[in-house]
Order: structure tokens, then C-alpha cells, then sequence
């Protein structure tokens, strides 16, 4: 049964959080961030109304990577999201959560960064369109958890054709060449059925995170968390390490897959990943690594499922021929 919403009004909270160490990835360090709450109420053409919360991190350092200071960036973040409240307690579009969110990413968002970006002058530099869906995302998320709850139902049982004013087709193109057509599909036909009801956890391993006791200062918290690695894998029971690197490091970086990928072995945690988030401009940096580990440490090497982010996030300004990487899976984000 087709029930289209609009939003009607919207609320937005920033909530600051203190990290209880520093996270450390690629370039920079993270000891605090601010979390962008929004609760969105929406009306159906009856004028039934529901609410729906969303919240995400405002990740600065993630979404806008860059040697422009944190606070100008986690500023203009915060200042974006004000005006991505206003515009989409103002957005008088009706549809489907995915169609509402598509719509508004295509027709209100490019131009409220423009305007932003004129706003903040043309010395400042440009806050990225990565950082603009960051800061849009928290009200799809409050948009699709009023849908649900307007309907009473799991949202994600209303993306096929019984709820959708349209099919995957409207959204998305297969790659030239390909013989394949989203029509007729929608997102609920490339769910598993039934849905896993546990997945596996990645633990992030930063680049500050103690690995071993020779590294204790004596300034650690003492909160009944554990600071260690091996303390960790054994509280959570991990069997999946994520492990920050530099990428711009070698040496360091390789040091710290051996030590990671030791720890993994001696604790019995089968995988690993290797993110050096986004700072590599070169293949040859990760052939290097993966080609020596593979030689020196075989079994490290063998529990690697996948290189993550090694490339910058921006594609068109950044045509890096990636061929030659090999080894792993490569994970880019758009």
C-alpha cells in the first residue's frame, strides 16, 4: 500500500562527545567530536504525523580531510546542518523515504553547499560534497525512522514496489557496457532473506591504541574498560581487527601490520584489514608492503581480507591507475 510522507517540521541538536583515548587515522587525531542529532516529524496525505530521530558524528577529519584547521571545518559542518534543518522542514516534496532523499540530494543539497561555500568566502576553502552528505545523512536517517514508525513496521520491509513510487531504475544506471536493467528492481530484492541476525564486529585498532604492556604510561584511564589489544580481544571476543595506518609511512605502517597481525595470531583472531584512509597517492606503496608481508609474514598476510581507502576519496581529482594493486580486495568510498 502506497503511503507517501512529507516532512513537516524538524529539530536539530549537537551533542559533543569527548573520546576516552585519541583515535588517531591517516594524518590526524581525533580526542573529540560533535554528534548532529535531528528529529524529524512527518504527515501523511491523511495528516497522520510521526516522529523519527537520526544521528551520526559530525567525522571532520573523515569527511573533510585536509590541513585546514579542525575547528573552521567542524564550524562550517555545524553551520551546513543548520541550514540542511531549515531547508528540509521547508521541503514540500512528497514520496517514499528513498524517493524524499534522492530528490533532495539531487535539487536542495548541491545548492546550499554552493551557497555555503560563497557564504564563507572565495579565500576559504571549499567544504567537500562528502562532508555535505555527512551532515545531510542524520535526516534520511530521522526521515526513513519516521516512515516506521508512522507505518508501525521495520522501514526496511517498505523498499519494494508495495511502498516505492518507483524502481531502482530511477536512481541508477548500470556501468556502460553492462547488460543489466534496475527495472522492475527494487532495493528489497538484493536483501538476504531471512536477514543475518548477528554479524561479525571489526575492532578499530588506531594508531594511538596501546597494542602490549611495554607501551603503558601509567596515564591511561582506568574505568574498568581495557586499554590493551590482547585485553580487548579477550573481553569482546573479537575475531576482526581494523587496522589504521598512515599511508604516508612505510616503515611504520608495515611495523605496525606485523605487531597487529601477531597479536591476531596469538589471541586466535582469524582476519584483519589494512585502511590506510585515503592518503596513498601511489600503488606502488601498498604493493611494497603487501608484496614484503607476504614474503616475511605469510600468515598475517593470509588473514587480510581487504585493503581499505588507500586512494584520496575524490575520484576526478585524483585518476589513479589502481591495476597494479593486488594481493587484497580494494575498498574505495565514493
Amino acid at each position: 500500500m502506497k503511503t507517501d510522507i512529507s516532512p513537516v517540521s524538524v529539530d536539530l541538536y549537537f551533542i559533543p562527545v569527548e573520546t576516552r583515548v585519541p583515535l588517531k587515522f591517516g594524518p590526524e587525531t581525533l580526542t573529540s567530536v560533535i554528534c548532529a542529532r535531528a528529529c524529524v516529524t512527518v504527515a501523511n496525505s491523511r495528516g497522520q504525523t510521526s516522529k523519527g530521530w537520526g544521528e551520526t558524528p559530525l567525522s571532520v577529519q573523515w569527511a573533510w580531510p585536509s590541513s585546514l584547521g579542525y575547528q573552521e571545518r567542524c564550524d562550517a559542518m555545524q553551520l551546513f546542518s543548520r541550514m540542511l534543518a531549515e531547508a528540509w522542514a521547508q521541503f514540500d516534496r512528497q514520496g517514499h523515504p528513498i524517493e524524499l532523499g534522492s530528490d533532495f540530494i539531487e535539487s536542495i543539497l548541491p545548492g546550499l553547499l554552493e551557497q555555503l561555500n560563497n557564504q564563507r568566502g572565495q579565500q576559504a576553502e571549499p567544504m567537500p560534497h562528502l562532508a555535505a552528505l555527512v551532515c545531510c545523512s542524520v535526516f534520511d536517517v530521522a526521515l526513513h525512522d519516521a516512515y516506521g514508525q508512522l507505518l508501525g513496521r521495520n522501514v526496511y520491509s517498505t523498499y519494494n514496489a508495495e511502498f516505492m513510487n518507483t524502481d531502482l531504475s530511477a536512481f541508477l544506471k548500470p556501468a556502460e557496457g553492462v547488460d543489466f536493467s534496475f527495472a522492475g528492481k527494487y532495493p528489497a530484492d538484493f536483501f538476504a532473506h531471512p536477514p543475518a541476525k548477528t554479524m561479525p564486529a571489526w575492532h578499530l585498532v588506531g594508531g594511538k591504541d596501546l597494542l602490549d604492556a611495554s607501551e603503558l604510561t601509567g596515564a591511561e584511564p582506568d574505568d574498568g574498560y581495557p586499554v590493551l589489544l590482547p585485553d580487548w580481544i579477550k573481553r569482546d571476543g573479537l575475531t576482526c581487527l581494523k587496522v589504521k595506518l598512515r599511508g604516508n609511512d612505510p616503515s611504520w605502517d608495515y611495523e605496525r601490520l606485523i605487531k597487529v597481525g601477531e597479536i591476531a595470531i596469538e589471541n586466535n583472531v582469524p582476519w584483519l584489514t589494512s585502511d590506510f584512509n585515503c592518503t596513498v597517492t601511489e600503488p606502488a606503496y601498498v604493493n611494497d608492503i603487501l608484496d614484503r608481508l607476504i614474503i616475511e609474514h605469510p600468515r598475517t598476510y593470509q588473514q587480510i581480507l581487504y585493503v581499505e581507502q588507500p586512494f584520496p576519496y575524490d575520484l576526478e581529482e585524483n585518476q589513479i591507475d589502481v591495476h597494479s594493486v593486488r594481493g587484497a580486495a580494494v575498498s574505495i568510498r565514493p
